[in-house]
């Protein structure tokens, strides 16, 4: 299964480095998101594959949280990430 990086988790004040949104294919509501709680997501960069675990559901669309070790460049925005 494949995503897209859409943003960084953000409030008005701060942005978290570390914590994405991801919007994973063929997954259109809150209970297909919620089964994806648990799955490890990579994202290759080119030398190397930065590894993040799906931690929640995003909103009511099919959006998850993901939360990777180290942070991820703004380049990883709007790239393919795959789910394992």
């Amino acid at each position: 299964m494949e995503g897209v990086i859409v943003h960084y988790r953000q409030n008005r004040h701060t942005t978290d480095g570390n914590h994405v949104i991801v919007r994973p294919e063929g997954c259109d509501s809150r209970e297909q998101a919620e089964q994806l709680v648990g799955k490890t997501v990579k994202w290759h960069t080119g030398k190397r594959d930065l590894v993040g675990n799906v931690a929640s559901a995003h909103g009511n669309s099919g959006a998850v949280r993901v939360l990777f070790d180290k942070g991820v460049p703004g380049q990883a925005l709007g790239q393919k990430v795959s789910f394992s």
